[in-house]
């Protein structure tokens, strides 16, 4: 290939189609400074610039073959560059826009509501599993669970040994457990 530096945008283009990997790094020598102070202008952000015209410039060299430019080539850059700076605003102002409507959607106590209501729920199934437990397991379990007795506290009081108020705090649990299936796991939490 002859002297990059010294060949016509035209001429550059047409070894670009080619594959000519000179040519594409002198596109890149000429125009990389230049698109990168026009988008710095637009966008503030010297991050977002240089990911910019990187994916500029690697879209150019993936659909070199099949790139029309019929406009001149600092034509197509510039234009390639304005456009991916609107998709920049774009999806700023679209995350934007989401913020929002998360914060509202958080202040309008919609959240905290459904929180609310779920946990009524789950605590009523709880509940209600608890109480289908045969009685004297059930008081077993809630002696343990909701008085915070030991096993020995509640042998003492029922008149039976530690031994059996184990066991009927394990049945009651592999009972709870079958039941709730994975709610269990929060059960215990």
């Amino acid at each position: 290939m002859r002297e990059s530096s010294t060949l016509s945008d035209e001429q550059l283009i047409v070894l670009l189609k080619a594959g000519e990997q000179a040519a594409y790094l002198e596109i890149y020598d000429r125009y990389k400074f230049v698109l990168q102070q026009h988008a710095f202008r637009k966008l503030g952000d010297m991050n977002e610039v240089e990911d910019l015209i990187q994916e500029l410039f690697i879209y150019i060299w993936n659909k070199r073959e099949s790139l029309n430019i019929t406009t001149g080539l600092s034509a197509y850059l510039f234009t390639a560059v304005r456009n991916r700076v609107f998709n920049v605003y774009v999806k700023k102002r679209r995350e934007a826009d989401y913020l929002t409507s998360l914060q509202e959607f958080i202040d309008s106590s919609e959240y905290t509501t459904d929180l609310i209501v779920r946990e009524k729920e789950f605590a009523a199934l709880i509940e209600r599993e608890i109480a289908a437990l045969p009685a004297r397991m059930r008081e077993v379990f809630l002696l343990s669970r909701n008085a915070g007795l030991t096993h020995k506290q509640i042998a003492e009081q029922l008149g039976t040994s530690e031994l059996t108020v184990t066991t009927q705090i394990r049945n009651s649990l592999k009972i709870l457990r079958l039941r709730l299936g994975s709610l269990f796991s929060l059960l215990l939490l």
